[in-house]
């Protein structure tokens, strides 16, 4: 029994350290704000939605849907004419609003005469993830709503009936994103375009970060354990030409994993994006086709985040006694801080997030590379520079650093003083 006791205390103490403990925690902490993140997004999304509505019609029909859209909708402008569309822009821009509905004249008097009504609809976008086009589904079944109800007023009231009653109301989509009016292109159409351009950088950002940094952290451990490390710092290079090597190494074999990986997971999503109606959109046309310059940025954005996550990897690894606790304590982090600004730039936009969760998305280097694209296409080039700029100063930090840490004993170690280990480095270098 004391033996059991004693392997147990043993196992406990070398598994439960204070690095290991900090590294749940913090994991913990991004997970529980993860989970607020969702379940604001989720109160959001069962929040009834904020619309204006421009009614030109005065027939019972536009009344029945005026009817669906006030039980279920908060109306925040009413009008009677087209020509305050504009007033009802600057309404729905200052309540956050995501949609104005324009009734035009003789609506019902269309659907008395068995032929489809139009209703127009101009959605306000303000980011283009897959959360921030949520709304255009409550107020499209807001529409269904009284579509069916109409085609039940139909039927008990008329005994000839034409197929135009099973759909009696068409909508025409127009979307505002950003301020830029976009005629005839729906929200789902929209977000179809930003996901099909923007979603296989963050997806190969984080394969390569993980791949690629886990390696760094492992081998760092494993060359602590071995003894390699001790023999590699008595050589007479820098411990600066070190960690660039390190780096610099791991972020070639991570680019060319990135383009075997690109070819494979193109044919991948073509399979879900090739017959959509996207691809016969001008995006020139609606201003979205990105330039050669453009591509230059977002190579280079690409560039620097997995350099900025491969020199955070080299830090990490530095603590590492061993393989173990570098496969157990150190890798997980790293690979939980990449998940996250991958999940959260495919549901929101950056510009529609809390304000926390931008400063907290902005801090993580290798988000940026993720949201370039997006922020290009949205013509958000300050952001995209303001990032590479970042990014820049990071992986500099991280060097010095990781220099630091290198020059010091703790990186053998652990606990010695310099001078200690100096002499002991001296006496291997004289073996």
């Amino acid at each position: 029994m004391s033996h059991f006791l004693n392997i147990t205390k043993k196992e406990v103490r070398e598994q439960l350290t204070l690095s290991t403990l900090i590294s749940v925690i913090v994991v913990t902490v991004i997970l529980a704000s993860m989970g607020g993140m969702m379940s604001g997004i989720q109160k959001e999304a069962e929040a009834p939605p904020t619309i204006a509505v421009i009614n030109e019609d005065q027939g019972v029909f536009s009344s029945m849907v005026l009817s669906a859209l006030n039980e279920h909708a908060e109306v925040v402008y009413s009008g009677s004419s087209i020509s305050e569309r504009e007033q009802a822009v600057s309404a729905m821009e200052e309540e956050e609003g995501d949609a104005i509905i324009i009734i035009p004249p003789g609506f019902s008097n269309s659907i008395l005469n068995d032929e489809s009504a139009n209703i127009e609809i101009d959605w306000i976008m303000e980011g283009a993830g897959m959360m921030d086009s949520i709304s255009s589904v409550s107020v499209s079944s807001l529409i269904h709503q009284a579509s069916k109800a109409i085609s039940l007023t139909m039927i008990e009231e008329k005994s000839n009936l034409s197929t135009s009653i099973l759909n009696p109301i068409i909508t025409k989509d127009n979307t505002i994103f950003k301020g830029r009016y976009m005629e005839g292109v729906s929200p789902s159409i929209l977000s179809a375009i930003f996901m099909g351009q923007s979603i296989a950088l963050p997806i190969m950002i984080m394969i390569i970060i993980n791949m690629i940094g886990q390696q760094i952290i492992m081998s760092m451990g494993l060359e602590k354990e071995n003894k390699t490390l001790e023999t590699l710092l008595t050589m007479p290079v820098k411990r600066s030409t070190i960690i660039a090597g390190k780096i610099t190494g791991s972020a070639i074999v991570g680019f060319v994993m990135m383009a075997i990986i690109m070819v494979g997971f193109s044919i991948y999503m073509s399979s879900f994006f090739g017959s959509m109606t996207v691809s016969e959109i001008n995006l020139s046309a609606l201003g979205f086709a990105l330039s050669p310059y453009d591509y230059g940025l977002v190579a280079l954005s690409a560039f620097l985040g997995i350099f900025a996550g491969l020199s955070m990897c080299i830090v990490l690894g530095s603590f590492a006694k061993d393989y173990k606790s570098a496969t157990t304590t150190y890798a997980m982090p790293v690979m939980v801080l990449v998940m996250i600004p991958m999940i959260l730039t495919m549901l929101k936009d950056f510009s529609t997030l809390p304000l926390t969760l931008q400063a907290a998305l902005f801090a993580i280097p290798f988000s940026h590379p993720m949201m370039a694209m997006r922020n290009l296409m949205s013509g958000e080039y300050l952001l995209v520079i303001g990032g590479i700029v970042y990014m820049i100063f990071f992986v500099v930090a991280m060097i010095a650093i990781a220099s630091w840490i290198f020059n010091h004993d703790i990186l053998v170690t652990g606990k010695a003083k310099k001078e200690k280990t100096r002499r002991s480095l001296i006496r291997f270098r004289l073996r």
